[in-house]
């Protein structure tokens, strides 16, 4: 997935088996092997031309990484630790990242309301319905 979205454009097998043989030796079939897999996971579409395929990402790489933040989540049998945790593991550029995104997602609106008290935005832990959904796959 990640030569994929690398060139953000439909690929064939032999682009992305050139890209990676410039690292390390594999073979034609095994790239075709794991496109094909990604293909039937719903994670690239890939529409024939001539007699090979171009394959395309579904969704963004962001877009994959919030699912799997949210899939990771929602088996937690406690949301708000796995949440307090998380945030522990975080470096403090990671953090910054997540208050800018949490001010994003909540709009000019509940952001205001969340600056009119502290200066520091609510986490997800304080305000659940702040954060964004994942979009599945």
């Amino acid at each position: 997935m990640t030569r994929v979205w690398k060139w953000n454009r439909p690929v064939t097998v032999r682009e992305v088996l050139e890209d990676l043989q410039q690292e390390r030796t594999i073979a034609y079939t095994t790239v075709m092997t794991v496109l094909d897999n990604l293909h039937q996971k719903g994670w690239v579409r890939r529409e024939a031309e001539g007699r090979a395929y171009r394959y395309e990402a579904v969704s963004t790489r962001a877009a994959y990484a919030a699912a799997l933040m949210n899939d990771a989540w929602a088996q937690s049998d406690n949301p708000a630790a796995a949440l307090v945790a998380f945030f522990g593991m975080m470096s403090e550029e990671q953090r910054q990242a997540l208050r800018d995104a949490i001010r994003i997602a909540q709009g000019p609106e509940e952001a205001g309301q969340a600056d009119s008290g502290s200066d520091t935005p609510a986490t997800p832990a304080e305000n659940p319905g702040s954060a964004p959904e994942g979009d599945g796959r």
